[in-house]
């Protein structure tokens, strides 16, 4: 779009004369959640690359599959991308183990149910599971959540490292940090989180930890319901056994 300042969602701009698979991957890192299709011009842009080297990469990543082109000729990430993702073993076979379990808790409650893993300072959703009416959410499989300001993300900043936990409380108020420190704490103790979040409709988060084999958490599973629909509380119990259940499910022994 005009004016847009060069930008690159994942990674920064390459620099002149860095590796030719730097600036491939800047190409695919252009791409988001606003920007799914790009032109040339703007694909250029906001990878930070000359046009003639956007041409020539762009022309390489299709033959190999990572872009396509869609019916105006802008380009779009391609399907063999998708296709090397889901081999990835933190998602893959932690959502192959978990989906039985996903799909009961959602026939249970009826609402919307998300599965995430942490990927560095923010939740990734690996699993989503709608039913048509359901309150609106942002959340979509494959997005980013903050860490700080959902369900899951709180489950996952529950058992993060601590210099990631001390990166966090310094962006923070000193009141704003002992909130935060307040509610990771009660998470660690009563195995639940429990978020509300006014935006894009009311919506009350549910979210439970999920551990592997050594106790490692290793994701979180939540039920996000219309504020006011019913009490949070009240899907407490469903949720932590549906993480427990998963989480037995990818090798944990005790209780």
């Amino acid at each position: 779009m005009d004016g847009e300042t060069p930008v690159a969602r994942r990674g920064k701009r390459p620099k002149s004369g860095a590796p030719v698979v730097d600036r491939a991957l800047s190409l695919l890192a252009a791409f988001d959640e606003e920007h799914r299709a790009l032109g040339l011009a703007d694909l250029s842009r906001r990878a930070g690359v000359p046009r003639s080297t956007a041409v020539r990469l762009a022309a390489r990543l299709r033959e190999w599959g990572a872009l396509e082109r869609d019916e105006r000729g802008r380009y779009v990430i391609g399907l063999r991308l998708f296709e090397i993702a889901s081999l990835a073993p933190r998602s893959h076979g932690l959502r192959e183990v978990a989906l039985p379990y996903l799909e009961d808790l959602h026939e249970v409650t009826r609402q919307h149910v998300l599965l995430a893993v942490r990927d560095g300072a923010e939740a990734l959703l690996v699993e989503r599971l709608s039913t048509r009416g359901a309150v609106e959410i942002a959340y979509r499989v494959g997005g980013r959540l903050p860490l700080h300001d959902t369900g899951v993300g709180i489950v996952l900043l529950s058992g993060a490292p601590p210099e990631l936990l001390e990166e966090r409380f310094a962006e923070l108020s000193p009141a704003e940090g002992a909130k935060l420190r307040r509610r990771l704490a009660d998470t660690r103790r009563l195995g639940v989180a429990i978020f509300d979040r006014r935006k894009p409709a009311p919506v009350s988060s549910v979210a439970a930890p999920i551990h592997d084999h050594t106790g490692t958490l290793v994701a979180a599973v939540s039920v996000v319901v219309p504020a006011g629909a019913a009490r949070p509380q009240a899907y407490e119990q469903v949720v932590r056994a549906t993480a427990l259940a998963i989480s037995r499910g990818m090798g944990l022994r005790r209780p």
